[in-house]
């Protein structure tokens, strides 16, 4: 368990690091999610929320103590409507009830509303896992995972029709020099592209040599080293544009994360990554260019290594 947290902890900004049996199915697209991968999720996620069990138990406690007094003032109340010598007062105790009954009303609602933001956490977790696995092809012709370029680039993905993404890489052409300086690496992505039938017959995985490029954090210092190394090097192939490869996977991707934005699924849009894999920003239509060059720092500033 130990080894297992060094491993995820260290990424979870990021498509966190996982054994082979978790990206495939986490390649999947969040689809038919079986009890082991789930279980890390939500490790994951509590990671991620330290205090939600700590909220959840006293969600449950208070709800219990209400509980109790509700049983307890319930033959009051009773009482006190039918009146007598010895009847408690009737408003005080009705107070006291409701005063019980709409705490637990408002503990119940909590508990279910922790559970619904845990959900989506969790869902947000699988995207970023899925995302940090999908492969592209950069200028050289080799072929890597996002997640071999953190701390390198901000990746802009730009989907869309054809035309509308080829005018928004012409745009960006006028912006080259200080978007590159902002280390920006455009991610066209073309609806229609992508057919599942080839997805199914290649496969989702890049190749071998792609996918050990990069040792995985939490490994020994000799290979940590190899790592650096390996990004120094790639770093060096990384130009102004990466093509992508498994274009379906990129789609159902992008289509998941208009879902969980409230975007109509196939519009036109665009997502700005961080350097630690995360997204930063994202929008309908294509990019402002000029306005991307003023929000992103330059590589060598200091809010990004805040991003790193």
């Amino acid at each position: 368990m130990h080894k297992f947290l060094r491993v995820i902890i260290p990424s979870l900004n990021t498509g966190f690091a996982c054994n082979n049996s978790v990206c495939f199915q986490a390649r999947l697209g969040g689809e038919d999610i079986g009890y082991g991968f789930r279980r890390d999720l939500k490790l994951i996620s509590e990671v991620q929320a330290p205090f939600r069990g700590v909220r959840r138990f006293f969600y449950v406690a208070f709800c219990a103590a209400a509980g109790i007094s509700t049983f307890f003032t319930i033959p009051r109340l009773l009482s006190a409507i039918k009146g007598g010598d010895d009847a408690p007062d009737l408003w005080e105790t009705a107070g006291n009830a409701a005063i019980n009954i709409g705490g637990i009303i408002v503990l119940v609602a909590l508990f279910f509303w922790d559970n619904k933001k845990e959900e989506e956490q969790i869902a947000q977790i699988s995207r970023d896992e899925t995302l940090s696995r999908l492969p592209l092809r950069l200028s050289t012709n080799r072929v890597v995972e996002l997640v071999q370029l953190r701390d390198t680039i901000r990746p802009v993905i730009l989907a869309g029709s054809k035309e509308t993404v080829s005018l928004a890489m012409q745009k960006a052409e006028r912006f080259r020099t200080e978007l590159l300086r902002r280390g920006v690496l455009l991610v066209p992505v073309i609806w229609g592209e992508g057919k599942e039938t080839q997805v199914e017959k290649k496969g989702f995985g890049v190749s071998p040599k792609a996918a050990t490029a990069l040792p995985s954090i939490g490994e020994d210092f000799e290979k940590r080293a190899q790592s650096i190394i390996a990004k120094s090097k790639l770093k060096a192939e990384i130009r102004f544009r990466a093509e992508v490869v498994s274009p379906a996977e990129w789609e159902r991707w992008i289509r998941d994360q208009q879902k969980s934005e409230g975007v109509t699924p196939g519009e036109d849009v665009y997502i700005i990554l961080r350097l630690d894999g995360r997204v930063r920003r994202s929008g309908k239509g294509m990019p402002d260019w000029q306005q991307i060059v003023k929000e992103l720092p330059p590589m060598e500033a200091f809010l990004s290594k805040l991003e790193r």
